[in-house]
């Protein structure tokens, strides 16, 4: 559970970090599952892949604090950085010190326009954001968060300490209703983990 504080990870990396084998920690997962504590979704990117996602509600008061770290910088990344990750950095700037950017593995050319009524209507000011390429942004101190499942598992290693949460892509629905709930789950998400991010002494 204090692995799972702060992002979203799948069976394997928690059997790995945790060094159990798989079929003790499926029995481990289902008792946390039965209790209201976690739950597990299908990857929006290879359905054959799910993560684990604490549910925060439960878990309010049971878990010691996660521990804090420093970044120059938090990096949104999701594929087309038109979205969910324009929405989170814009989001972040509302909740912390720490700068923030954001990009994409494959950037569309424009923000989706639905992104930006969202962000509109939720008081969340996007500027003249374009979507940026990943390699055209990245710097090696970035905490790097992917807000979008294709990312987590196409990046590989990059070098950069990372976490990931699995939301999936309002674009895909289209609706409003999906838009607004994407800025729900980040900006729920951001208040979690934004006031564990501080800038490295001399940065500030």
């Amino acid at each position: 559970m204090d692995l799972l504080a702060l992002q979203d990870m799948s069976p394997d990396g928690l059997a790995t970090e945790l060094g159990i084998p798989g079929n003790l920690l499926a029995h481990h997962l289902k008792v946390l599952e039965d209790a209201g504590l976690i739950r597990r979704v299908t990857s929006s990117n290879d359905r054959r892949r799910t993560y684990v996602q604490a549910l925060a509600p439960a878990l309010a008061g049971l878990l010691p604090e996660p521990r804090a770290t420093t970044a120059e910088r938090v990096l949104f990344v999701c594929t087309h950085n038109s979205a969910r990750s324009v929405l989170a950095e814009a989001l972040w700037r509302q909740s912390s010190e720490v700068p923030a950017a954001s990009a994409g593995t494959r950037p569309a050319e424009q923000v989706n326009a639905a992104a930006r009524q969202a962000a509109a209507r939720h008081g969340v000011h996007l500027g003249d954001k374009r979507p940026e390429a990943l390699c055209d942004v990245l710097r090696p101190h970035d905490l790097v968060v992917s807000v979008c499942d294709a990312v987590n598992e196409d990046l590989g290693s990059i070098g950069n300490p990372r976490v990931h949460w699995s939301i999936p892509d309002p674009s895909e629905i289209g609706t409003a209703t999906a838009f607004a709930s994407t800025v729900t789950q980040l900006r729920q998400r951001i208040a979690v983990l934004a006031p564990r991010v501080c800038l490295p002494t001399g940065h500030r």
